[in-house]
């Protein structure tokens, strides 16, 4: 039996579960961190909560005899990827990376790029008083001392610090054109603050932002780890397994027969 473990609870994380699913002689387990309340359950065995970092990954991944490592979580997981890269060294099991294409700047877009969500607290309110804020709950802290109106949206309710003036619009993507421009006109936006996180469910914001000429500060992706070259598409991926065949043995360099 070869084990694949597929962290995270993306789109393409579900796309490679049920790909995968079912198919003889493999047991496909899922990995979610738990941080939404309600998420949407990929195909297959489903584990939620966290490893306890890399050595407490490495030790699960030698318990349930992991033969491949997909990390299909989202672009901006830095620390899951890191402790997936370390864990999958250390235990010998083969890492395959999934990450989506990021979005580009076309004709027309206002884009600010900059490299942490400090710089886009920072650069936000030089451009507009009214911030449409749509990076998640992880990083609201570093705008809880700038003073503009913000409007959150997030899956789940933010926790504190919170900026002191601010409404909060709980949704989940796949989101139309029309819902953004509607959102972004009700709140009369003046900027847009995001994250690079790229693929179709979100990206209609970026289209209503340069309908509306509002600017966007658009925060960059953190780097992966050295040695790492992603797959940019769950077929992409498909191909990487199918290369390293189902049955390939952790740090063997040989096949189960």
């Amino acid at each position: 039996m070869t084990v694949v473990l597929v962290l995270g609870g993306t789109t393409e994380g579900r796309a490679v579960a049920a790909a995968l699913d079912g198919r003889p002689g493999l047991r496909v387990v899922s990995s979610l961190a738990g941080r939404v309340a309600d998420p949407a359950l990929p195909s297959g065995q489903v584990r939620i909560g966290g490893f306890g970092g890399a050595a407490g990954l490495t030790r699960w991944l030698r318990a349930e005899r992991v033969d491949v490592v997909v990390d299909a979580t989202h672009p901006f997981a830095a620390g899951m990827t890191a402790n997936a890269a370390l864990a999958c060294r250390d235990a010998g099991v083969e890492l395959v990376v999934l990450r989506r294409p990021g979005w580009s700047a076309g004709p027309g877009d206002r884009w600010h790029r900059v490299p942490d969500a400090a710089g886009a607290a920072a650069l936000a309110p030089t451009l507009g008083d009214r911030v449409f804020l749509t990076t998640g709950r992880g990083d609201l802290a570093a705008f809880a001392g700038v003073d503009a109106a913000f409007l959150i949206r997030s899956v789940d309710p933010p926790d504190p610090p919170l900026p002191r003036e601010h409404r909060v619009l709980l949704d989940r993507g796949p989101f139309t054109l029309d819902g953004e421009l509607a959102v972004m006109r009700d709140f009369a936006a003046e900027v847009l603050v995001t994250k690079n996180s790229g693929g179709a469910a979100t990206e209609a914001k970026l289209t209503a932002a340069r309908m509306l000429d509002v600017p966007v500060v658009m925060i960059d992706r953190p780097p992966l780890p050295d040695g790492v070259t992603p797959a940019t598409s769950v077929t992409g991926v498909l191909n990487r397994l199918g290369a390293l065949g189902h049955d390939h043995r952790p740090g063997s360099g040989t096949h189960r027969t």
